[in-house]
């Protein structure tokens, strides 16, 4: 069993504890660590305005929050050099802060052996996104996981990649709103951004752009990502326009059919979906096969749906079996 410590009960954190406490993830959570009320946290752990009431009794105490009996130490510490994370295996580092070397090794100097950052961090040993390039883990002790979109569109074109044959590819992350993003008009990093988010589509830019490359870095020069924020409280999509250097000589759907039959981080459906109909679903990314288009024998277009919280976040706790999978004998 992966010990792991959570730093941060934001929307990323509460989420790995909803799907640590109901699946089999082989994680078992020994500590949360929030600057916020304890109080405040257990409400918004038992009522979430995304995924709904928790089913589960949960209460709280003195240093402590209790969901279905089993209690878990909770902590207020805004650096975690405060604590003993001896004996943790991986801290889930979901604050945010997590961009400077200092905050990212708190952990590690806390005892644990690992930190996993929900997010880009280039305070982070490496970036790795799972199918796209986790052959380079190696023995990094700080891990970025990189975005949400970059997870979305990074294993996708590298097995679009290697089965068709990309010569360049354009994609539009369609993204949900999120906490960056003000509520009413308000001053942001830059006019776009400083509109209300959900009244407006808002064209923006995207850490993706960087982070794909930077996994994928064979892209480099044949890549573009572009992005638009529109008023939809959960699930995003990606529109990808590929050409191919050759001719696709197969049905495309009978390929990505194939393809996505031999991995579980990207999933398809055949119906004809909106996106509140792939809220908690666990893949990376879910290919929409009836929006497949063909413009000529080279040029492919795929719609892509994912949770930007629940699949980013299934992908943490993936991760953090393979961080610590490396020191365990078993593993």
């Amino acid at each position: 069993m992966t010990r792991v410590f959570i730093n941060g009960f934001g929307r990323i954190g509460r989420t790995l504890f909803r799907q640590i406490l109901t699946g089999d993830t082989g994680l078992d959570i020994v500590g949360i660590n929030d600057i916020a009320s304890l109080d405040t946290c257990a409400y918004l752990l038992r009522y979430d305005s995304v995924y709904g009431a928790l089913p589960a009794n949960v209460t709280t105490g003195p240093g402590w929050i209790e969901v279905n009996g089993r209690r878990i130490a909770f902590s207020q510490h805004p650096d975690l050099r405060s604590l003993d994370l001896s004996g943790v295996d991986v801290v889930l580092e979901c604050t945010g802060r997590a961009t400077r070397r200092d905050i990212a090794e708190a952990g590690l100097d806390a005892g644990a052996a690992a930190v996993l950052v929900s997010g880009p961090s280039a305070a982070a040993d490496r970036t790795i996104v799972l199918g796209a390039n986790d052959q380079e883990l190696g023995d990094a002790r700080i891990v970025s996981n990189a975005s949400c979109t970059t997870n979305a569109i990074a294993p996708l074109l590298r097995l679009l990649d290697l089965g068709l044959g990309i010569k360049t590819a354009h994609v539009t992350t369609i993204h949900c709103y999120t906490g960056s993003q003000p509520t009413v008009d308000a001053p942001g990093p830059s006019p776009e951004r400083s509109r209300a988010a959900a009244v407006s589509m808002i064209p923006t830019t995207t850490s993706a752009a960087a982070q794909v490359t930077g996994v994928l870095p064979e892209f480099h020069d044949r890549l573009s990502i572009a992005a638009v924020r529109v008023p939809c409280l959960s699930v995003s999509a990606i529109d990808a326009v590929i050409h191919t250097h050759e001719d696709i000589q197969q049905p495309v759907n009978d390929f990505l059919r194939e393809a996505l039959a031999e991995t579980s981080l990207i999933g398809l459906t055949e119906d004809p979906c909106v996106s509140t109909d792939l809220r908690a679903r666990p893949e990376s990314l879910i290919v929409a096969l009836p929006e497949t288009m063909m413009t000529g024998p080279r040029q492919l277009r795929l719609l892509g749906w994912y949770d930007n919280e629940w699949g980013f976040s299934a992908r943490m706790i993936d991760m953090a079996r393979r961080m610590s999978a490396r020191s365990d004998p078993k593993g």
